[in-house]
C-alpha cells in the first residue's frame, strides 16, 4: 500500500520531498524523492510552541487561565487595552483571541500587535501567527530566559533533534508561529511524543493531563475539524501542519503515525488525500 502512494506522488507529479510511516513502535516505511535533510515546517512550529507551554505549565510556570498580558514585558503595558488586559493564555492556543491580522508587521512586533484595532471580545476561530508569537513570547517570559535554550533539554535532546533551526522576531523572541525546519524523522518524533501520552524513549516528557488538555477540540475551525492547543483536531486523530504540505497525521486508535514534507503552494490538498487514503488502508 505505500508503494502504491509513492507511484501517484510520483504519476501525479507532486513536490514531496519525504514520506514516513510510523506504526506500533517502528518506522514502517520511508520514502525520500529529494534530498533526505531539514526543510521549512512553516506553522508547524506552533505545535513546538504548545509543546513548550504544556512543558512550563507542567512546571507551574504558567497556566491556560491566567491572563497572557501578564507576561508581556512591562514597557508594553501602557499600549494593553483593557479586553487584551484580561484574555486568558487558552484563548491565544485556540485562536479565539480576536480576528487579527496572518502576520507581525514592524520593526517592534509586540508595538505593532497592541496597537491594533482588534475586537478582542470575538471569541470565534481565527488562524494567524499572531497568537502563536504571543504564546511564545508569554512562555519566554515565563521560564525567564531564551525559550529555545529552556526546551533544549526538555524536548529537543530527549526527540533527537539537534540545534533547531527557528526564527526570531526583531526583539529576540522566538517567533513560535513559523520559521523552523525539520526533517521527516524529527516531525514525525511530536507527533509521536503526543501520541504517547507525552512520553519518549522511557521519559516522561509533558504530562499526560497536559497533552489531552492540549489535544482537546476547543473550537470547530470550518474545515470539517477542530482546533487544541495549536494542533488541529478530528475525530479519529490529531495533527500537526504547516502550509504547502506539511504534515504529520497522528491516529492514536491504530498507532499509526504519517509524516510527510512538501513544497505544494497549490496541490496540498492532492498529497493530503493520498496520505489519508493511505491511512485508510492501514
Amino acid at each position: 500500500m505505500p508503494l502504491e502512494a509513492v507511484k501517484k506522488i510520483i504519476g501525479q507529479k507532486l513536490c514531496v520531498h519525504s514520506i514516513e510511516i510510523f506504526r506500533s513502535g517502528s518506522v514502517i516505511f520511508s520514502r525520500s524523492f529529494h534530498d533526505d535533510k531539514r526543510y521549512p515546517v512553516y506553522s508547524c512550529a506552533k505545535s513546538f510552541t504548545s509543546a513548550a507551554f504544556s512543558i512550563a505549565a507542567g512546571e507551574g510556570l504558567i497556566s491556560p487561565d491566567i491572563p497572557l498580558s501578564e507576561f508581556i514585558e512591562s514597557r508594553y503595558r501602557s499600549l494593553r487595552s483593557g479586553d487584551f488586559r484580561e484574555l486568558p493564555v487558552r484563548r491565544f492556543l485556540t485562536m479565539t483571541a480576536g480576528n487579527y491580522p496572518f502576520r507581525p508587521e514592524g520593526s517592534d512586533w509586540l508595538e505593532n500587535i497592541l496597537t491594533l484595532p482588534v475586537d478582542n471580545t470575538d471569541t470565534g476561530y481565527h488562524y494567524s501567527n499572531i497568537p502563536a508569537y504571543l504564546v511564545g513570547v508569554a512562555v519566554e517570559n515565563a521560564v525567564g530566559g531564551d525559550l529555545i535554550g529552556y526546551l533544549t533539554s526538555r524536548l529537543f535532546e530527549p526527540l533527537g533533534i539537534k540545534d533547531p533551526v527557528y526564527a526570531k522576531c526583531p526583539q529576540g523572541h522566538f517567533y513560535g508561529a513559523t520559521g523552523m525546519e525539520l526533517t521527516v524523522t524529527e516531525l514525525r518524533r511530536l507527533g509521536q511524543l503526543y501520541m504517547q501520552n507525552g512520553a519518549f524513549a522511557g521519559e516522561q516528557l509533558i504530562a499526560p493531563e497536559r497533552i489531552n488538555e492540549s489535544l482537546t477540540p476547543w473550537v470547530k475551525t470550518g474545515d470539517n475539524d477542530s482546533y487544541g492547543y495549536f494542533f488541529r483536531v478530528s475525530e479519529n486523530g490529531f495533527s500537526i501542519c504547516g502550509k504547502w504540505g506539511q504534515r504529520c497525521l497522528v491516529y492514536p486508535e491504530k498507532q499509526l503515525i504519517i509524516t510527510y514534507l512538501s513544497d505544494l503552494p497549490d496541490r496540498h490538498s492532492e498529497m493530503l488525500a493520498i496520505a489519508q487514503e493511505l491511512a485508510g488502508r492501514l
